[in-house]
């Protein structure tokens, strides 16, 4: 893996397997574009919803072997340090199975380890995002909440962020929303979010090379980085886009302490359920603690 360079944890090249690239040739284009806004890693997170988005793992597997040919192709045009990575992994949209998909291989973790990209529709009820992202949590994975700002029940209180991110889930927003692609007050919000030290990770979501295209370079100049002045360590901005989606392709599972966003602080957090000592006492007693060699998630308890 190269040591330099951004992540691009969310996007869609793999060709023929959901509403991303359709062929080879958008595919390269997009490597590409990823390279020319200064993505040297990538995580390739085909969709997965029943009904809508099912490709089998096999069928995905063997497209993202074309999009690995794709890669080294392109890294013999490059100096050896600045080649790029891509691993596999998969946008997950919640459902109520989605631990035993994932204990089965049906549908791939984020690089082949604990961290799974988890997508809710915009109307989700806060209920509903909370018990899912729960039922990977006490199982083992560590969810990541894909363009959380698209979910309307999360955007009027941060303070409902603030728990889910206490309960060990990670945030995601796209780069098209942090440069106010998608509106003003997406914008007004994914500042809000890192204002209150609650993003986790940006990606792309880029889908094909016209309209829906990789900006990860463009948000980290013209508008993280004006941030991190005001608000934010250029640590804890760097831990954004390299740091953290670094440990997600390196996973090897370490124990509970790893399911909270430790690098970040949370002065103001607290959950709707129990006191904060007892939730997380409930979770070590709870969480199976995988041997630290091992990059897949424990398997489900038999009370779930």
């Amino acid at each position: 893996m190269t040591d330099h360079g951004l992540f691009d944890i969310h996007c869609h090249l793999i060709p023929g397997v959901d509403d991303g690239a359709q062929d080879l040739e958008e595919t390269r284009r997009l490597l590409r574009m990823e390279y020319e806004q200064g993505v040297r890693n990538i995580i390739a997170t085909p969709h997965y919803r029943d009904q809508m988005f099912d490709t089998p793992i096999r069928t995905i597997r063997s497209q993202f072997a074309l999009v690995e040919k794709c890669v080294q192709e392109f890294n013999q045009e490059l100096a050896k340090e600045d080649r790029m990575r891509i691993y596999l992994g998969c946008e997950f949209h919640a459902n109520m199975q989605m631990s035993r998909m994932l204990d089965e291989g049906r549908v791939s973790t984020m690089a082949d380890s604990g961290y799974v990209l988890v997508e809710f529709s915009g109307n989700a009820e806060y209920s509903y995002i909370e018990d899912r992202l729960r039922s990977l949590i006490i199982v083992g994975y560590r969810p990541i909440i894909a363009h959380a700002e698209r979910c309307d029940n999360l955007w009027g209180d941060l303070e409902l962020i603030r728990d889910l991110a206490q309960m060990g889930a990670y945030i995601q927003v796209n780069a098209d929303s942090i440069l106010g692609k998608n509106g003003f007050y997406t914008k007004r919000f994914c500042r809000k979010l890192m204002k209150g030290d609650l993003l986790h990770f940006v990606g792309s979501d880029c889908h094909d090379s016209r309209y829906r295209i990789c900006r990860t370079g463009e948000a980290y100049r013209k508008g993280c980085a004006r941030h991190t002045e005001k608000r934010l360590t250029a640590h804890r901005f760097n831990a954004i886009l390299t740091i953290r989606p670094r440990t997600v392709a390196t996973d090897c599972y370490k124990g509970v302490t790893e399911l909270f966003p430790l690098p970040l602080s949370y002065p103001k957090a607290r959950s709707k359920l129990l006191p904060r000592s007892y939730e997380r006492r409930i979770l070590l007693w709870l969480i199976p603690s995988p041997a630290a060699s091992s990059c897949k998630a424990a398997a489900q308890p038999p009370f779930l």
